[in-house]
């Protein structure tokens, strides 16, 4: 960087998206992210209109990046689904980590440290009780594990002596999926902070199994991914995140599924008279929590999964210290349709990124 320190209260003070494009960042290709959008010229209509016009110009290359947020939302990856000699279910996964440079605003590219080349890595998920098989592949230029948030031995901790993997070897980790809930899984190498805060994390989502929740089996089947409980759900998973790219430990763009303002200029689409479902994870670093707020709404709360009765009745924000996690459940029924906001509670968060709607169609 040249000239003048970029930080994101200047950034904020000066206009914001226009700074952007005036300065260079160290750890950015030639970033040029413009002027905020204004209506007559926003790709998303009057969404700009709705959020005051603090969204960023133009279009994120998705292709380029070799994922896409609103495919994240729903792109579940079950693994390769077979049975061990004693029937338990078995799923088996594969995950690579690669060095990738990815754009996180229109213009703005971040050197990020990647499972799968893409940041959240895939979203992962089984049933309670299966066997989990992940061979993980160091294709990166640092050392580099699996740590899941679940119960398993300590030799597949995914920690500094237990299952940590030098570029160019591989490992594979093992345990049984357990507890039902919400979860995720990250890097767990020496700097901790780096090796989050590159990118290196996801979703880990265990359902339910119905038969060892007879007490709240409609729940249980609710939760359970195939079953027809589950396909009248619109469920989607949200992964909280900041991105620093000039490395002085503060945050100059907050997403969710890393691109700012990905679901303003693209509404995340609900039909109004099934409910919702949100797998909600917060993995932003630099900041103690992160938020999630929703608009003409309240929801259910079950803070880490890990219960099927709600831990929050009738609220309509949630607050995430990192790592924390947990499920959101409401209904738009009773809504006329239109566009509805959710966001940070922190407006730093909303001008820097953190602003999303749904269309209740």
């Amino acid at each position: 960087m040249t000239g003048r320190r970029f930080d994101r209260r200047g950034f904020l003070k000066a206009g914001g998206w226009g700074l952007m494009s005036a300065i260079g960042l160290s750890s950015a290709r030639a970033a040029t992210v413009s002027a905020p959008v204004t209506t007559s010229s926003s790709p998303a209509g009057s969404h700009g209109a709705m959020t005051g016009n603090m969204i960023t110009q133009g279009e994120v290359d998705h292709a380029r990046n070799g994922f896409d947020p609103t495919a994240m939302l729903t792109d579940w990856d079950t693994g390769r689904v077979s049975r061990l000699a004693n029937g338990q279910r078995l799923r088996e996964y594969t995950i690579t980590a690669i060095d990738k440079e990815i754009e996180i605003a229109p213009g703005l590219f971040f050197p990020a440290w990647t499972y799968n080349g893409r940041v959240p890595g895939p979203s992962l998920r089984a049933t309670e009780g299966d066997r989990i098989r992940i061979r993980f592949v160091n294709a990166g230029s640092h050392v580099h594990t699996l740590h899941f948030h679940g119960i398993h031995s300590a030799r597949m901790d995914g920690v500094p002596g237990a299952g940590e993997v030098a570029p160019g070897e591989a490992f594979t980790y093992e345990f049984d999926a357990e507890p039902f809930g919400c979860h995720l899984y990250h890097c767990h190498s020496l700097p901790l902070k780096r090796h989050i805060h590159k990118g290196l994390y996801g979703a880990f989502i265990v359902d339910p199994d119905p038969q060892r929740h007879p007490e709240h089996e409609p729940a249980a089947r609710s939760r359970l991914l195939g079953s027809e409980a589950n396909a009248r759900w619109q469920e989607f998973v949200m992964v909280m995140n900041g991105f620093d790219t000039n490395f002085d430990e503060e945050n100059e763009i907050y997403a969710v599924n890393s691109v700012a303002h990905a679901y303003v200029n693209r509404p995340i689409r609900l039909e109004r008279a099934r409910p919702v479902r949100i797998y909600l994870i917060n993995v932003t670093e630099f900041d103690p929590v992160n938020s999630l707020h929703l608009h003409a709404n309240f929801f259910d709360y079950y803070d880490h999964g890990t219960t099927l009765t709600p831990t929050l009745r009738t609220v309509d924000t949630v607050m995430q210290c990192q790592a924390q996690r947990g499920i959101l459940e409401f209904s738009f029924a009773d809504h006329e349709p239109g566009q509805y906001m959710f966001h940070a509670h922190q407006s730093e968060f909303v001008e820097l990124g953190w602003m999303s709607l749904f269309e209740v169609v």
